[in-house]
C-alpha cells in the first residue's frame, strides 16, 4: 500500500468517525432531549411556525379562555379573553418572550393539528396546483392544534379574584375527591394581551407579578402546619398530647409564647386554640425523623406532578436541635410551603387521608371534538388512616365552631378549618385552610395573604368562607 492510498484511508476513516459522531449527537437530541428543547422558553423556532393555529383553551363548562387568529401579515395572534385572570394558569405565548404556564407545558399539544385536516389541506393544495375551479371544491379549513378543557370553573375564578382584590397572595381551591383544581388565582398578576408594552415594568417589579404564587411561591406556613404535627402525634405511640399552657415556655433555648395562657388542654383543644406551647412540645417529642417522615407523606421535599411548573415545599434536613424542633412543630423555623401543597394537605384530610394528584387539564380534544386524552382521579399519597383523618376533621370543625376560625362559619354547613399567622421578615403572612361540608367535602381551600400583617382568622378566613359559599352554591 503506497503513501497516497494510506492518506486516502486516513481521510475516509476520519470522515466516518465524524459521520458516526453526528448520527449519535442527533439521535441523542431526537430521543432524549427533543421535548426539552422544543418546550424551552428560549426556543423561539416553534413560535415562528404559523402553519398551525394554536388550539383554544376552555374552562370546565367550555367557556373560551384563549384562542388564536391570523393577522393580515399571516402572523399568529394569541387572544386572552379575560386579560389578567388566567395569567398564571394559561400563561403567555409570545415570539419575543417565549411561553409560560399551560402555553409552555402543553405547547406540543396545542400545536399538534388534526391529521385529517392536514391531509385535507394538502389535497386542496394539489387541486390548486392543477387550477381546479374553486367553486367546485369545499372551502379550505385552517389547520388548528388540539385544544384544552380545564378543570377550572370560570365563574368561581372570577369570584375568587374579586375576593382577593388588591391583596398580595394566593387562593387555591380543589375538589378533594378528584384532585380537580376549581380555582387558582394570584395577586399581583399581569395582562398577557399587552406583554410587549408592559414587559419591562412587570419583569422588574419588586412585587414579582410574573411569579405564580400558588405553585412557585414559598412561604412559612405558621399554624396551618399544626395539622401535620397533629397527624404525627396521632400516628406515633407514646407522644404526650395533654399540656398545661401557661402562655410561655422555653424549648432548648427557643422561647415560645401564646397570646394567652390556655391552661390544661388536650390535643383537640390545643388545635382549636392554636396553642404554640402544646405544639412546640409535640414537635420536640416527634423529633426530626418523626416530623420529616410525616411531612414527606404530605409531599414536602418531593416534586408534586402538576400541569404547570411547581416548586417543592421544603422540610429542613440538615439536622435539628430541640429548639428547632419546637419551632418546626408550630410551623415556623426553616419550613417553606407552596399554597398548592397546603390545599393538597387539607384535601387529603378531607378525603379520608388520601391526597389526590392535582389536575388543571381535564381533557385534550381535537378540532372535531374527539377526546384524545382525559384525566382520571389518581391517589398521589396516602398521608394517614381514615380514622385519624376523621379525628382531625372533628378537631378542625371545632376550630371553626368555637376556636380561632369562627370567621369561616357558614350557616347550615359544617366547616373544618385551621388558621395560620406566620412570622417572617416583614409583616406576618395570614393563612387559612378549610374544607366543606365537613361531613361530605366537595371543596378544600387554601388562602394566603402575603405580608398582610393580620391573623389568619381575621384576614384570610372570611375570604375562604365566601369562596366556599360560592362554590357550594354552584355544586350542590
Amino acid at each position: 500500500m503506497n503513501t497516497e492510498q494510506k492518506r486516502i484511508i486516513r481521510v475516509l476513516f476520519l470522515l466516518s468517525i465524524m459521520f458516526i459522531s453526528l448520527i449519535v449527537y442527533l439521535t441523542y437530541f431526537q430521543i432524549f432531549q427533543a421535548e426539552k428543547v422544543k418546550t424551552s422558553s428560549y426556543n423561539k423556532r416553534p413560535l415562528g411556525n404559523e402553519y398551525v393555529l394554536r388550539g383554544s383553551i376552555y374552562d370546565r363548562n367550555e367557556t373560551v379562555l384563549s384562542y388564536s387568529t391570523k393577522a393580515d401579515d399571516q402572523k399568529q395572534i394569541r387572544h386572552y379573553e379575560y386579560d389578567n385572570l388566567y395569567s398564571h394558569i394559561i400563561g403567555y405565548y409570545d415570539e419575543r418572550y417565549g411561553t409560560s404556564g399551560l402555553e409552555k407545558s402543553f405547547n406540543s399539544t396545542l400545536t399538534q393539528s388534526n391529521i385529517i385536516d392536514d391531509v385535507r389541506n394538502v389535497f386542496f393544495e394539489i387541486l390548486d396546483a392543477f387550477k381546479v375551479n374553486e367553486d367546485k371544491i369545499p372551502i379550505k379549513k385552517e389547520s388548528e392544534g388540539n385544544s384544552l378543557i380545564l378543570t377550572i370553573d370560570h365563574d368561581l375564578q372570577k369570584y375568587s379574584r374579586k375576593q382577593l382584590g388588591n391583596k398580595k397572595g394566593s387562593v387555591v381551591a380543589i375538589n378533594p375527591q378528584t384532585g380537580d383544581i376549581l380555582t387558582m388565582v394570584n395577586s399581583p398578576d399581569f395582562n398577557p394581551n399587552n406583554l410587549r408594552d408592559s414587559w419591562e415594568n412587570i419583569s422588574t417589579s419588586e412585587n414579582k407579578p410574573l411569579i405564580n404564587r400558588s405553585t412557585e411561591g414559598l412561604y412559612t406556613p405558621g399554624s396551618i402546619y399544626k395539622l401535620i404535627t397533629t397527624t404525627g402525634a396521632l400516628e406515633t405511640p407514646g407522644v404526650t398530647t395533654k399540656f398545661n399552657c401557661e402562655g410561655k415556655i422555653n424549648i432548648g433555648g427557643y422561647p415560645l409564647t401564646d397570646h394567652r395562657a390556655h391552661g390544661e388542654v388536650d390535643l383537640s383543644e390545643a388545635l382549636q386554640e392554636s396553642c404554640n406551647i402544646s405544639f412546640g412540645q409535640i414537635g420536640a417529642q416527634l423529633g426530626e425523623e418523626g416530623l420529616k417522615d410525616i411531612s414527606q407523606k404530605f409531599m414536602f421535599n418531593t416534586n408534586i406532578p402538576f400541569d404547570i411548573n411547581t416548586k417543592q415545599s421544603k422540610f429542613p434536613t440538615d439536622g435539628m436541635d430541640k429548639a428547632e424542633l419546637g419551632a418546626t412543630g408550630i410551623g415556623q423555623g426553616e419550613l417553606l410551603v407552596t399554597p398548592l401543597n397546603m390545599a393538597l394537605m387539607t384535601s387529603a384530610i378531607a378525603n379520608n387521608g388520601r391526597m389526590m394528584t392535582p389536575n388543571l387539564v381535564q381533557k385534550v380534544i381535537n378540532t372535531n371534538g374527539t377526546v384524545l386524552k382525559k384525566s382520571e382521579p389518581k391517589v398521589l399519597s396516602t398521608v394517614t388512616t381514615p380514622e385519624i383523618a376523621n379525628n382531625i376533621t372533628e378537631m378542625m370543625t371545632e376550630v371553626v365552631n368555637s376556636g380561632t376560625g369562627t370567621n369561616a362559619q357558614i350557616k347550615g354547613i359544617k366547616v373544618a378549618g385551621k388558621t395560620g399567622t406566620a412570622q417572617n421578615p416583614g409583616e406576618d403572612h395570614a393563612w387559612f385552610v378549610a374544607f366543606a361540608p365537613a361531613d361530605n367535602p366537595r371543596i378544600a381551600i387554601a388562602v394566603l395573604l402575603e405580608n398582610s400583617g393580620g391573623t389568619g382568622g381575621s384576614n384570610a378566613a372570611p375570604l375562604a368562607r365566601n369562596i366556599m359559599i360560592e362554590a357550594l352554591n354552584k355544586y350542590k
